[in-house]
C-alpha cells in the first residue's frame, strides 16, 4: 500500500482548538476541528480550482452554469429557474450570470415553446467545448491535491465519511 505524507502534526485548526482548552477545557471542540478543516479545505481548493479555469475565461460562478447544462445532457437546454435552483443563487445572480455568458457566445436565451412566458437557456457549440476543457482542468487540480496527501484507499474512505456526514446535516 502506498504511504502518503501524513501532512503536519500541529496546524492552525489545532491552534484554535488549543486555545480553547485553555480557556474551556470543559469543551470538546472535536466538531469545531472537522468542520474548521473542511471550511479551510474548501476556501483553499475553489482558488486553486478558480485559477485553473481562468485561461477559459470564466470563473467558479460561471462554470457551474455552464457545467450544470453540460451535464444536463443533450440538447444542454434547461429553464432559468431550473439553473437558479440547482446553483442555489437569487434569481437576480443567475441573470448576471447569463448575461455575461450570452454576451460571451456560450449560451443562448430563447422563447419556451411550451410556456409563452418562459425562456430555455441552451448551451452554444462553443460553450460546451469549453466547459468541457474547463472541467478537466479543475479536476486536474482537485485530484493533484488528492493524490500529495491521500492514497487511493483513503480517499474512498473519506468520500464515504464526507457522504455520511452531508447526508444528516444538509
Amino acid at each position: 500500500m502506498e504511504t502518503k505524507n501524513p501532512g503536519p502534526a500541529h496546524d492552525a485548526v489545532d491552534a484554535i482548538a488549543d486555545q480553547w482548552a485553555v480557556v474551556r477545557p470543559d469543551l470538546d471542540t472535536v466538531p469545531m476541528a472537522v468542520f474548521g478543516r473542511i471550511y479551510r479545505l474548501s476556501n483553499a481548493m475553489r482558488g486553486r480550482v478558480d485559477k485553473a479555469y481562468a485561461p477559459y475565461g470564466m470563473a467558479l460562478g460561471e462554470f457551474d452554469v455552464l457545467a450544470t447544462l453540460r451535464r444536463s445532457g443533450e440538447p444542454y437546454t434547461l429553464s432559468p429557474r431550473e439553473l437558479t435552483a440547482t446553483l442555489m443563487i437569487t434569481t437576480g445572480g443567475m441573470t448576471g450570470r447569463l448575461d455575461k455568458l450570452e454576451k460571451a457566445g456560450l449560451l443562448t436565451r430563447s422563447p419556451d415553446p411550451n410556456d409563452r412566458r418562459g425562456l430555455r437557456v441552451t448551451l452554444t457549440e462553443r460553450g460546451r467545448e469549453l466547459v468541457d476543457q474547463a472541467v478537466e482542468a479543475g479536476l486536474g487540480e482537485q485530484r493533484a491535491a488528492l493524490e500529495a496527501a491521500l492514497t487511493q484507499e483513503e480517499a474512498d474512505q473519506l468520500t464515504g465519511l464526507l457522504r455520511k456526514l452531508l447526508a444528516t446535516t444538509a
